[in-house]
């Protein structure tokens, strides 16, 4: 066997060791504790996230992960990336290793990396597993890495994957998932992301005075919003609605998984879900392109809490659209993101100027 010379860190969100309550309370501990989730001076942080939000958060959550937890395979977002980890390494062969971490708890990043540190590598490839870049994700696990490598005295040739929101083979996974619900048995179809604080996103532009609604970011992605998580949200958005033939008019864009009173990113998919009820739709298909392996947030909270919700609204049926998993375009699409692959597949390369309809 020859000796790898390229390593690869995979590195999703993270999950809860099990679905116990002091498990599930030390990985939101850590989680909300991040100065890139939580954007607040840290002793306002420490006291909201420890003396508030954690102990009465916790068994609410631990009682829901319980709800996705598998007796075999444990937590669903671990087992889908160890797979995708485990498959990826097949396809790079032996002169790669791969290496999966989580941004929270374990396998923890300093863990990976320790794994990588004695293989003098002589390439590195960061790909945190988030399809549309936003600072409290990407950017925390490129912070994470920085910080735990500031040790190292000789460091390999490093690269980081920003950003994938328009990758072809990523969306034609989401396409070909849908194709086996039939979308055209649907009334309307919501595109369902997971929602950030409107703050967080002024910082798009360096003077801080980034604004999606001059920017318009909700129409368009260019060079001057193109870092911009709603951007490229909805840039996403437009690429399945184009490869599946759906108009503006079938599909709307929102935000879930919002966490205390301060505004977040809108609309709110619960309110997507009483406005569509209220147009008199019973059917709903439901896409979360924000996930690369289904997790709590997409089998629970859309699959269990949006449903219940929708048929208490008067609808009938919410379908989620399965996550990308361990599909082999998917683990394409990973090689290619890990080789550094560039196939003309940018959808800013080939929309620059494309703009849309936003139903909201």
């Amino acid at each position: 066997m020859s000796k790898a010379k390229k390593g690869i860190l995979l590195v999703n969100l993270g999950t809860p060791d099990s679905p116990s309550v002091p498990d599930v309370r030390r990985y939101l501990n850590e989680f909300l504790m991040d100065g890139r989730v939580i954007d607040i001076p840290a002793w306002r942080r420490f006291f909201l996230v420890r003396g508030i939000i954690v102990p009465f958060r916790a068994p609410n959550s631990a009682k829901l992960y319980r709800e996705v937890w598998d007796e075999a395979t444990g937590s669903p977002l671990l087992h889908y990336s160890l797979l995708q980890q485990r498959l990826l390494q097949e396809r790079l062969g032996d002169g790669y290793h791969v290496e999966l971490a989580m941004r929270y708890q374990n396998p923890s990043i300093a863990s990976a990396l320790a794994k990588l540190k004695p293989m003098n590598l002589e390439q590195l490839r960061i790909i945190p597993l988030f399809p549309q870049y936003a600072s409290a994700s990407t950017g925390s696990v490129i912070d994470k890495v920085m910080e735990l490598m500031r040790s190292w005295h000789t460091f390999p040739e490093v690269s980081i994957v920003n950003d994938f929101y328009d990758n072809e083979l990523m969306t034609d996974v989401f396409v070909e998932n849908a194709k086996k619900h039939d979308p055209k048995t649907y009334d309307h179809i919501l595109f369902s992301y997971h929602g950030l604080p409107v703050r967080q996103l002024n910082d798009v532009a360096a003077d801080g005075t980034h604004r999606c609604e001059t920017a318009g970011c909700r129409e368009r992605i260019n060079e001057h919003n193109r870092y911009c998580y709603v951007a490229q949200c909805y840039a996403t958005t437009r690429l399945l609605a184009e490869k599946m033939g759906v108009g503006a008019d079938r599909y709307t864009v929102c935000f879930q998984s919002r966490l205390g009173k301060t505004p977040w990113v809108q609309p709110y998919t619960t309110d997507a879900l009483k406005k569509v009820a209220d147009n008199g739709a019973k059917r709903l298909l439901v896409f979360s392109p924000a996930f690369v392996a289904d997790c709590l947030e997409t089998i629970y909270e859309i699959g269990t809490e949006y449903a219940i919700e929708f048929k208490e609204l008067g609808g009938e049926h919410v379908q989620l659209v399965e996550s990308l998993n361990d599909h082999p375009l998917w683990i394409s699409a990973l090689e290619r993101l890990a080789t550094g692959e560039t196939p003309n597949d940018s959808y800013l390369h080939n929309h620059p100027s494309r703009e849309s309809n936003v139903v909201e």
